[in-house]
């Protein structure tokens, strides 16, 4: 019998360690709503967390654009998207802090010689 309560015991410790860490695991699909000019518009974000290695997509107006530079390590996520529009690249970086289904953080980017700041808020689709 203590044999048995003992695997249950074990088996239950690996169960909620592996819930703990799929849930701080980044991969997924994110969604959040970007506001400008009086128009409202969904974004979409695609990662995927290989080992250390942090991969994936965003959704813009016209399509979506690989993420580059992107880093995740203790619920601290980081990625940079560059764009183009009528010639000249846009570089923005995001920075965000992973809690359960939700990503809270900011992004930044040049325009014109003016660094414009936002807040974001994503949070994982079910799929």
């Amino acid at each position: 019998m203590r044999h048995l309560l003992a695997m249950a015991l074990g088996l239950a410790i690996i169960i909620v360690a592996g819930v703990a860490q799929a849930a701080d695991n980044p991969t997924g699909t994110w969604k959040w709503e970007v506001k400008f000019n009086n128009q409202s518009r969904e974004t979409k974000l695609k990662l995927k967390l290989d080992g250390d290695k942090l991969t994936g997509s965003i959704s813009g107006r016209n399509g979506d654009t690989d993420i580059s530079d992107a880093t995740y390590k203790d619920g601290d996520i980081a990625f940079s998207v560059v764009r183009e529009f009528n010639g000249n690249k846009i570089t923005s970086k995001y920075t965000g802090k992973l809690s359960g289904d939700t990503i809270k953080g900011k992004s930044e980017s040049d325009r014109n010689g003016k660094t414009q700041s936002r807040d974001w808020e994503a949070t994982r689709v079910k799929e």
